[in-house]
């Protein structure tokens, strides 16, 4: 599947997502009596985003800052390295994320962001941007919608749909499950579904096995 777009498409500009981030930020940091700073890091055999690999199955590098406030707002920067069709030249992805999470009742809680993807690095326009709202149950259940008008940096919008459950099985051990699908009909002509198992050990991926099917065929987004 193609992966090009041109640069005269409309987008979201970038100093717009900036705006809105610090302007969240700092709409935070007047309004919290506390702040909290988290950062990850984690290298990985493959980086796989929505059951389609992002490197041609190489491994990655990854790393990200978030700012939490007490009363839900926060921003997040990530960063990871990426492989792209080769006329792309895309080596790496910022995304770059505001958003609110709290929660709604003792079982429930809500997570909303808008999330902008970005490609420095590319010799063509593939940046985009996507709402994406995500539903969890007792911790361990969610439901996650995400929306985008200009889906994978097409012309045209696409939307995502995960369901998704983790597993205890200790303190330390989790299997994680979940199965999606993604509405690209009007941005490449072309929907696919996927699923994915994993576990986590301490937090860390150790294991993931993924799914992938599109009109009866293995397809790969963005290359």
């Amino acid at each position: 599947m193609s992966f090009i777009s041109s640069a005269s498409r409309r987008r979201v500009p970038a100093f717009v997502v900036s705006s809105l981030a610090a302007g969240l930020l700092l709409a935070a940091a007047s309004s919290a009596t506390a702040t909290t700073f988290n950062g990850s890091g984690a290298i990985t055999t493959d980086y796989v985003w929505r059951g389609t690999t992002q490197t041609q199955g190489d491994p990655a590098v990854q790393a990200g800052f978030k700012v939490t406030a007490d009363n839900g707002l926060y921003g997040a920067i990530w960063g990871s390295n990426v492989e792209f069709a080769p006329e792309t030249k895309a080596s790496s992805e910022i995304d770059v994320t505001v958003g609110w999470g709290g929660t709604l009742s003792e079982d429930w809680a809500l997570d909303v962001n808008l999330t902008h993807y970005r490609y420095p690095s590319t010799t063509v326009d593939l940046n985009w941007t996507e709402t994406i709202g995500t539903l969890t149950w007792k911790q361990n259940y969610w439901a996650q919608l995400g929306y985008s008008t200009e889906a994978l940096a097409a012309a045209e919008a696409g939307a995502y749909a995960q369901l998704g459950a983790r597993m205890p099985l200790s303190e330390q051990v989790r299997l994680e499950a979940a199965a999606g699908y993604y509405w690209l009909d009007d941005a490449y002509d072309d929907s696919y579904a996927h699923a994915q198992l994993g576990g986590r050990l301490l937090g860390t991926p150790v294991l993931q096995a993924v799914i992938e099917a599109s009109g009866g065929s293995l397809q790969r987004v963005r290359h």
